[in-house]
């Protein structure tokens, strides 16, 4: 990672997405690299949000607004000037896209398409990726590793949106960027991510703390559903790693790519929370009612790509990330260290 650290080193970079649970990661992990951030988000609940929590609203630059507001949008990339962006802002529960599908299409396509037009604007942009989803994949119900390649699709609102993103994300980059050698656009399609910090509700890992916090039994909505589990440094990790090998080559690397785990780690929703209980200590778990909403039951990325042309691979095992992920929580609420701190001790 020396050859990252030199690269990202007084860099110009912009996450959309800053203030979400992802982004606070990557923008932490990009202050220890020496880059100057910038950064766009909603206005969350500070007490439960992990980028007001790591206190990042003064280590980087932030604006706040609505990432489909396109003048906003452009002005504020205009006066920050990024040559990397990383596009994260997402409405990213699928449970949240049944009850509110337009707002979802809406946030992750137009948002998603507002980057595009601003990228084709601004000629200092040089390394764009676009973080999209697993599940932006055509489900044919087998258990298959899919390739960046094969059929988008998408059931579900929140899967449909971000199959939408990706075509909109290949049509600029074959209409407007095909053969410029200045400025590479990417997708980044990772698995179910895992990690300190994260308070989203209907999601795994949070609902999970909550409980075993107030010492209340762990409810399974799909226990029997297999899932790519990465830590969420997996996945960063590859996104930094892309966009310099596509800032320094932008014809050869400007693509769709998997970051996903190798196909040993894709482990069912019990044994996740089976892990997480060992390693806090103690708690309980029961499965409830089936979720009344359709979601995917198998999901697997094939992650050749990724290894082969990128040099990027998997660090964690499943067990090590729920350990890593669990740590975090057990050093912040039992130990009352600073999240600061725990969050930087854990990107090496």
């Amino acid at each position: 990672m020396e050859k990252i650290k030199s690269f990202y080193n007084n860099k110009r970079v912009l996450v959309t997405g800053a203030t979400g649970f992802k982004g606070a990661w990557l923008c932490s992990w990009l202050l220890k690299l020496g880059a100057k951030v910038y950064g766009t988000g909603f206005n969350p609940n500070q007490n439960k949000n992990l980028f007001y929590k790591l206190n990042l609203n003064n280590r980087i630059n932030l604006k706040i607004f609505d990432i489909r507001e396109i003048k906003k949008l452009k002005n504020f990339i205009y006066y920050s000037k990024p040559s990397i962006i990383f596009h994260l802002a997402a409405q990213p529960i699928i449970y949240e896209s049944y009850k509110n599908p337009h707002t979802t299409f809406s946030i992750n396509f137009m948002g998603t398409l507002n980057i595009l037009e601003a990228t084709k604007t601004y000629n200092f942009i040089k390394s764009v990726v676009c973080i999209t989803s697993d599940k932006c994949y055509e489900n044919v119900g087998k258990i298959k590793a899919y390739k960046e390649n094969d059929l988008l699709g998408g059931v579900d609102p929140y899967s449909a949106s971000k199959a939408s993103a990706e075509l909109a994300i290949r049509a600029y980059r074959e209409s407007f960027f095909k053969n410029k050698k200045s400025c590479g656009i990417s997708s980044a399609r990772a698995g179910n991510v895992i990690g300190g910090g994260d308070w989203s509700n209907k999601r795994l890992i949070p609902d999970c703390i909550r409980s075993l916090i107030k010492n209340k039994v762990i409810l399974l909505r799909n226990p029997n559903f297999n899932r790519p589990w990465q830590l969420v440094l997996e996945p960063l990790k590859g996104y930094l790693i892309l966009a310099k090998k596509q800032f320094e080559n932008p014809l050869k690397f400007s693509d769709a790519w998997n970051f996903g785990t190798e196909s040993k780690s894709v482990t069912n929703v019990q044994q996740i929370v089976k892990y997480m209980i060992e390693f806090w200590g103690r708690g309980k778990m029961k499965a409830i009612k089936k979720n009344k909403f359709y979601e995917q039951e198998n999901l697997q990325l094939d992650i050749t790509k990724a290894k082969k042309k990128l040099g990027w691979f998997p660090t964690y095992n499943i067990k090590n990330s729920v350990k890593i992920t669990t740590e975090w929580y057990l050093k912040v609420f039992k130990k009352r260290e600073n999240p600061f701190d725990v969050t930087n001790e854990q990107i090496k």
